[in-house]
């Protein structure tokens, strides 16, 4: 530690009143939208419904993990985590691929018009999530869709395919945003790298794996991370599904079924599955933080 360092922590912060200015804002939005509404929902989770006889006044009183133990034993919530899963497997890999591919095309010097391509690639992340699920919807129903002689043949909104249309949206909604991500990462670096890598002789493709691909794998990484919290809080496309297939139900997707519970209403056992959604969410994608990580540094 330099002596200057040392002076600085001696003297300490200088601007008291600046750094509370600036940081006030923040600090009250972050406890208000943040920190308020999670200590609410863990303390609705410790609390049960008692109720004095058949049709007694309802109360609550602390139950302790009394909450917790029925969200553990609730088979259809982790039905649920499971099928979330099963389609962040399939789905996140495809559309990190295709937003990867689509940002390597826009830097690639090959590709003419990369302004109009970089809108038209983003312009269905403009479209709210339900529009758009409305929009698919309508075209995936056999009665609807302009595209009768295929979906007369495929039934998209059945029980076999119903997840994977779904997928199909959520894929065309978010490609263009995770694109725009990795495309920023390839604008930053320095054009240098690539002048040398032409003297060798490499060519564009080779450029792309060897020295591009490598030098994003933090945005990739950042964008992995995104859409794995996204699967897990999958609710706008699974809820407007439920109005053109049956095979939506009410515990579809865990938030689905966190939604169907606070509806009964049965608030505190609600709260205690957001609790735990929020924790397992925290703890996959920290673990594939951690994971890549350890494969960068390897």
């Amino acid at each position: 530690m330099t002596a200057e360092t040392k002076a600085r922590r001696r003297r300490g912060i200088r601007h008291p009143v600046a750094l509370a200015v600036f940081l006030g804002p923040f600090t009250i939005l972050f406890a208000l939208f943040y920190a308020v509404p999670i200590g609410y929902a863990v303390y609705q989770s410790l609390l049960t419904v008692e109720r004095e006889g058949t049709f007694g006044k309802a109360t609550q009183v602390f139950g302790g993990l009394t909450q917790y133990v029925q969200v553990f034993q609730n088979e259809a919530f982790w039905s649920a985590v499971l099928r979330v899963l099963t389609f962040g497997i399939v789905q996140v890999p495809i559309m990190l691929g295709v937003a990867l591919l689509l940002a390597l095309l826009l830097d690639s010097p090959l590709v003419k018009g990369k302004k109009f391509f970089r809108l038209a690639f983003f312009a269905p992340y403009a479209v709210p999530g339900v529009i758009a699920a409305i929009m698919w919807g309508f075209l995936y129903s056999p009665k609807l869709s302009p595209f009768t002689a295929i979906t007369g043949q495929v039934d998209f909104l059945g029980a076999d395919l119903i997840l994977w249309a779904i997928a199909n949206v959520v894929t065309w909604v978010y490609v263009g945003y995770n694109m725009l991500i990795i495309y920023s990462a390839l604008l930053s670096i320095p054009a240098d790298i690539y002048e040398a890598a032409r003297l060798d002789g490499a060519s564009q493709a080779r450029i792309a794996w060897s020295i591009k691909i490598p030098l994003v794998r933090p945005a990739i990484t950042l964008t992995a991370i995104f859409s794995i919290i996204g699967t897990l809080q999958l609710l706008a496309e699974p809820q407007v599904f439920k109005s053109f297939s049956s095979a939506v139900t009410s515990t579809f997707t865990p938030n689905l079924a966190i939604y169907s519970t606070a509806a009964v209403p049965n608030v505190n056992l609600a709260a205690a599955f957001s609790v735990v959604l929020a924790l397992f969410t925290f703890a996959l994608s920290f673990g594939v933080l951690k994971y890549t990580q350890r494969k960068d540094n390897a």
